[in-house]
């Protein structure tokens, strides 16, 4: 049994995803600036509902409590069926895998509810905790973005880590909705 539970963000999700961010900015910076308000909320929300990004929160089974979002985004069928994932934790549930059965969970989602056949992650080069991360779940590095993201002020560079569908090694699981 998951210690996760991984599902499609709706508006109920609102109150307790600003307040997990709220209280963890000093953690997410420099790598993201998460939302920390009701109209930061909508506007991710809203791109969840219209446009090709799919935005999902994973949290703790046992107290329901948020440990992170997945975003899938820039979905692109046809030839391409790719997209970008993107994540973060909350640091109360640091170092405990949370975030590894969440990507997962995802993973299987994007690979099979969505049928992609690539998922690319772009993490900072520093973020080594990240890059650790996809590294587990079998991502391999594809290269380095210079100046490829503008967070926090400034352009920053990003490696490019990529997964294929018919390379992964992630077990189906009925977790992820």
């Amino acid at each position: 049994m998951s210690a996760i539970r991984l599902s499609r963000v709706t508006r109920a999700d609102a109150a307790d995803l600003i307040a997990a961010n709220r209280a963890n900015q000093s953690y997410h910076l420099p790598w993201v600036a998460s939302f920390t308000d009701d109209a930061g909320f909508d506007a991710w929300f809203g791109r969840g509902l219209t446009g090709p990004n799919v935005n999902l929160i994973a949290r703790e089974a046992a107290s329901s409590r948020v440990v992170g979002v997945v975003n899938i985004n820039e979905i692109v069928g046809g030839v391409f069926q790719s997209a970008y994932l993107g994540y973060y934790g909350m640091q109360e549930f640091s170092r405990k895998g949370l975030m590894t059965q969440a990507l997962r969970a995802a993973i299987r989602f994007a690979f099979g509810d969505l049928g992609l056949h690539r998922l690319e992650a772009n993490i900072q080069p520093e973020n080594r905790a990240s890059i650790a991360l996809v590294q587990r779940l079998g991502f391999r590095q594809e290269g380095l973005s210079p100046r490829y993201l503008h967070i926090g002020g400034e352009w920053r560079d990003h490696e490019r880590w990529a997964l294929l569908a018919d390379e992964t090694q992630i077990a189906p699981d009925d977790n992820a909705r």
